[in-house]
């Protein structure tokens, strides 16, 4: 039987709790790429991701913002509001 690395069962753990607190699972993908797959980082994005969407905010200037800022929501909500 082969087994899996490590690594990569932590990733589907992680994704699987992401997914469960109703993140889109292309979302959660990318969310984790995106932060060399920090379960917390990723939270971190998807939470504020969903948060800026829900106030309007189209969701490529929001990604881009919040990576900019690093999640530092204050941060990205004065860029998101200067655009």
């Amino acid at each position: 039987p082969s087994c899996f690395p490590l690594q990569f069962l932590s990733y589907l753990g992680a994704c699987d709790r992401l997914l469960k607190q109703g993140y889109e699972e292309g979302q959660v993908e990318e969310a984790m790429e995106m932060f060399q797959y920090s379960e917390k980082k990723a939270a971190e994005f998807l939470h504020l991701l969903a948060q800026f969407n829900d106030m309007g905010f189209q969701q490529n200037e929001i990604k881009e913002v919040l990576l900019l800022c690093e999640n530092q929501r204050e941060r990205a909500l004065e860029e998101l509001v200067m655009k």
